[in-house]
């Protein structure tokens, strides 16, 4: 039985062990801590073939500019005279313009709509409930420009196969009748699911171990033991692990492990923040996204609602700026004003950093260096929407299978 070792226990890592163990592998999983310390904790739940536009979009370098100095915005970029943060950022300016995002279009949403449809099988399974729910997500806008913005996204979303409603502020109400919203109107992205991610995580991790899957924490991978063109070794300070094949799925952390096989991603953390009401005292029907203020909010099972947002792009020592969190809950006040959230203290606030690539496309495939390394990271936000999607990729690439998808988009070294 050949033995693969997964880097990595965030959602990326535990998908691809789960379906390379369904494979016939045998799997290890290394985690640098302990398999709860992830961003696939704390994100927002989508599961949304709706975010078919890249974070590269036309206009984005010059917002980040103009953010810069307030300390409550949704986007920053940490100046420094840092190698990697200047490679990533041309990269990522060149990036950023309309062509790209109208290529970009059609391997977000195939990517998307695979990982949906291998949650939905997932929450088949007997005794791994994760609360999912395919009701839709809103868009909720206020100003007119915006609006006009998004007629056009739906008619993108349209022209992609996705259902997509534009709705007036009446029809609006009507679906959110629970609480007020001051708002113009919304898209409903009908073909978009959600689900806890807390209970994903915990709950894939117990399938894993039934399953047979070896799970290391606190195994920071240090170097690899080569032979030729193929990595024979994934070593840590405790232990070295025999490997027919390597995963890197490292999220944030990957740029500097794919170092280590001689591979150079552009790849930048994305720290966002969120804060959960466990027993919330308001009441939603649809998770939604916040278009002005840059907010995602949903309702999760049962009684919880999850507020979340901002990227920093900030290296992963730098120190969690909590006024950001002020922002997001000043963003929900103007759209919700019944929603008096106040400031929770510090040990109640989460943040995690997302693995950021220089286009807003995911890095998935082999490195060109060594024959048995595949690569699984660079999703940005997108990280948990396309898990399971990545997971099934994976497992496709290691077992020299056909693809579900095309994957030359996500190629891990297309910038050379």
């Amino acid at each position: 039985m050949k033995h693969v070792v997964v880097i990595g226990g965030g959602i990326m890592g535990l998908s691809s062990a789960y379906y390379l163990q369904q494979l016939g592998y045998k799997v290890t999983v290394l985690d640098k801590d302990d398999f709860s310390n992830n961003c696939s904790y704390g994100n927002a739940g989508y599961v949304c073939p709706s975010h078919f536009i890249p974070l590269a979009t036309p206009g984005i370098v010059w917002k980040g500019f103009k953010w810069m100095f307030n300390k409550q915005s949704p986007f920053y970029v940490q100046p420094s005279l840092n190698r990697s943060l200047a490679d990533w950022g041309l990269k990522f300016a060149r990036s950023a313009n309309t062509r790209h995002v109208t290529v970009s279009a059609i391997p977000l949403r195939d990517i998307a709509l695979l990982s949906q449809k291998e949650y939905e099988t997932w929450a088949a399974i007997p005794g791994f409930d994760f609360a999912y729910e395919h009701k839709g997500l809103l868009e909720i806008f206020q100003t007119q420009p915006v609006a006009e913005h998004a007629y056009h996204t739906v008619e993108q979303a349209r022209a992609l196969g996705l259902e997509a409603l534009l709705l007036n502020a009446e029809e609006l109400r009507q679906l959110e009748p629970h609480t007020k919203i001051n708002a113009i109107g919304a898209i409903l992205f009908k073909c978009d699911a959600h689900l806890y991610p807390n209970k994903l995580m915990q709950g894939l991790l117990s399938l894993l171990q039934q399953n047979g899957v070896k799970l290391v924490g606190s195994a920071p991978v240090t170097g690899f033991e080569k032979n030729g063109t193929t990595v024979k070794k994934v070593i840590t300070p405790s232990e070295d692990f025999d490997a027919a094949a390597v995963v890197i799925a490292t999220g944030a952390w990957s740029r500097d492990v794919a170092a280590m096989v001689n591979t150079k991603i552009p790849l930048m953390p994305g720290r966002g923040y969120s804060v959960t009401l466990e027993n919330s005292p308001y009441r939603l029907n649809h998770p939604a996204v916040l278009a002005e203020g840059r907010v995602a909010i949903t309702p999760m099972d049962g009684n919880k609602i999850r507020f979340g947002g901002t990227m920093e792009v900030v290296s992963t020592s730098t120190p969690p700026r909590y006024q950001r969190v002020k922002g997001i809950l000043n963003a929900v006040k103007r759209f919700y004003p019944e929603f008096d959230v106040p400031m929770p203290p510090q040990d109640k606030l989460w943040y995690g950093y997302r693995p950021c690539s220089a286009d807003g496309l995911p890095y998935i495939g082999k490195i060109k260096s060594y024959n048995n390394v595949v690569v699984a990271t660079g999703h940005a936000m997108l990280g948990l929407s396309l898990g399971a999607g990545t997971g099934k990729l994976v497992s496709e690439i290691v077992n020299e299978e056909k693809s579900s998808i095309d994957l030359k988009p996500f190629r891990v070294e297309r910038f050379g």
